[in-house]
């Protein structure tokens, strides 16, 4: 196998609620895997397949580039999120030119949303217990 620097392949990392994206872009047909599975077989769900590929729509390089992800943690909605991530700061790696048009629809920006921890005391992060008159 090739090293990173004869391929050219530019790395990313992107992080949405629990979910961790490692992301490889090198120059190729516009194929995209997923945990070595095919995109459409990772996220059957339109709305998490249009943020992924989303990145790459906008730079118009859908079809440039060869994109190999690996996520874990979290449930679609969030690896998809930490995928999107992923790929913008790799694509500003390999091309540096589509950073503004990347920050602009904030495909660079970290989604800081968490889950909030449970209290001690409580039911849940916030819901206390029931009042009881009697």
């Amino acid at each position: 196998m090739a090293t990173a620097e004869k391929v050219k392949d530019a790395l990313g990392t992107g992080r949405r609620k629990t979910s961790v994206a490692r992301v490889r872009i090198r120059p190729g047909s516009g194929k995209i895997t997923i945990n070595q599975r095919e995109l459409e077989e990772y996220f059957p769900i339109p709305q998490d397949l249009n943020a992924v590929v989303a990145p790459l729509e906008h730079c118009e390089l859908r079809d440039s580039v060869d994109v190999i992800i690996r996520v874990h943690g979290g449930g679609s909605t969030g690896q998809a999120g930490a995928c999107m991530q992923g790929i913008g700061r790799a694509l500003v790696k390999y091309d540096s030119d589509v950073e503004e048009k990347l920050r602009e629809k904030a495909f660079l920006t970290r989604d800081s949303r968490m889950k909030e921890r449970k209290k001690p005391g409580l039911h849940g992060a916030r819901r206390g217990t029931q009042f009881s008159k009697r």
